[in-house]
């Protein structure tokens, strides 16, 4: 596959860029702070569901957006996810109580659930087939200054105002995603569409899972594990080796911007030379991150150093995924191809973060393990990228 001979993008593309940094930005630039949160409520034990209760709803939810994408449309989809987040960002203030935190995690979950699932999908209908690969990386680069600007924020703003302007910050960049939402125009075709109603709510067995990107969505479980037990055991991680309140947020920076810079060619890469060659490279890389992170108990130059190798990682992996996810997908059900990818990804985020949670229990010294077993995850996946899975035509446009 050639790479493709010009890259103008409409404006509908850059909108959408766009809307995903503000999405992006909203919900992130709350991690710093959410563990220290939870334990001044007294669940300092429970740090290990903040990514966990979030994924979960989010899992769940895939199926049905994915559905809904395919048959009511992309924006409706996309609106509801950026309402949920704007919503839940006014609630934060209002739970005084552990459990009352876990069910406003739970509720957030299912805007990651919708938006991403039919900003894929819209992506994929204006962009063709030969250019996909670099959409997909230009659109993980306006996630990724999102992923950035929100942790790097977030604890200046509560540190020179408050906590409570942090979730009401958090809040309106969702409201402003949804209204540069509001400005597309629906790409769904029109004899695909149908009015809203609750039946369709209910799946069918063939309706939960897309059965050709069952190989994407293994890798994209193995490879996403490490990510949620990172943003578990992170803001720990970050104090026990002296990194400052202000500070806690400096292992995404590095870690998004390096992911930032190399999405620039990711995606263009993958679109030139293939998928898999891609996939195998950034697994292996994303392996010797995660043995950096493993020796990273005393050092913070090393600490930041397996920071930024895991953002190459990452910037490498995720629009090579995206891209092969699309590609095997049927164009009359890209929602529900996109929606098992994000299955996929949400099960692997929770669970690592449950395991994290589970492992490092509040115990510094338990941290090598967390990264040891986020790195054998993804050994696995190296291993089968390399024998389990053989080169595949994308399906025609």
């Amino acid at each position: 596959m050639s790479a493709p001979a010009t890259r103008t993008y409409s404006t509908g593309f850059w909108l959408m860029c766009l809307s995903s940094f503000l999405f992006f930005a909203s919900f992130n630039m709350l991690l710093p702070e959410l563990p220290a949160y939870l334990t001044g409520l007294g669940g300092a034990e429970y740090k290990g569901y903040i990514i966990a209760l979030f994924t979960l709803t989010a899992c769940i939810s895939r199926p049905f957006s994915g559905k809904l994408a395919d048959t009511v449309g992309r924006i409706p989809v996309m609106v509801f996810g950026s309402l949920v987040c704007f919503v839940c960002g006014f609630f934060y203030p209002w739970t005084a109580t552990v459990a009352g935190f876990m069910g406003l995690r739970l509720l957030h979950g299912f805007s990651t659930g919708f938006k991403p699932t039919a900003t894929a999908a819209f992506i994929s209908d204006i962009i063709p087939l030969a250019r996909r690969g670099e959409a997909m990386g230009l659109l993980g680069v306006a996630g990724s200054l999102g992923m950035a600007a929100g942790p790097a924020l977030g604890p200046r703003i509560t540190a020179a105002f408050s906590l409570n302007t942090l979730f009401y910050c958090s809040s309106g960049l969702a409201l402003l995603s949804l209204l540069v939402q509001g400005t597309l125009t629906e790409t769904l075709p029109l004899e695909q569409r149908q009015r809203f109603s609750w039946q369709l709510l209910k799946l069918k067995w063939n309706e939960i899972l897309e059965p050709q990107v069952m190989q994407p969505a293994l890798v994209t479980l193995l490879c996403l594990f490490p990510y949620g037990a990172i943003l578990t055991v992170v803001p720990d991680q970050s104090t026990a080796l002296g990194l400052k309140a202000a500070d806690k947020g400096l292992f995404y920076l590095c870690f998004t911007l390096a992911s930032l810079l190399i999405r620039l060619l990711a995606g263009r890469v993958s679109d030139t030379y293939g998928r898999l060659p891609v996939l195998r490279v950034s697994t292996v890389l994303l392996t010797v991150a995660l043995g950096v992170l493993m020796l990273a108990t005393h050092s913070v130059p090393l600490f930041l150093t397996g920071a930024v190798l895991f953002g190459i990682a990452t910037g490498l992996n995720s629009p090579a995924l995206y891209a092969w996810t699309i590609d095997r997908s049927h164009p009359e059900r890209r929602g529900r191809g996109v929606a098992t990818m994000y299955i996929a990804l949400e099960m692997g985020i929770g669970v690592g973060a449950l395991a994290a949670g589970w492992i490092f229990a509040n115990q510094t010294e338990r941290l090598p393990y967390v990264h040891g077993l986020s790195m054998a995850l993804t050994l696995l996946a190296v291993v089968y990228l390399l024998f389990g899975v053989k080169t595949q035509p994308a399906n025609a446009e």
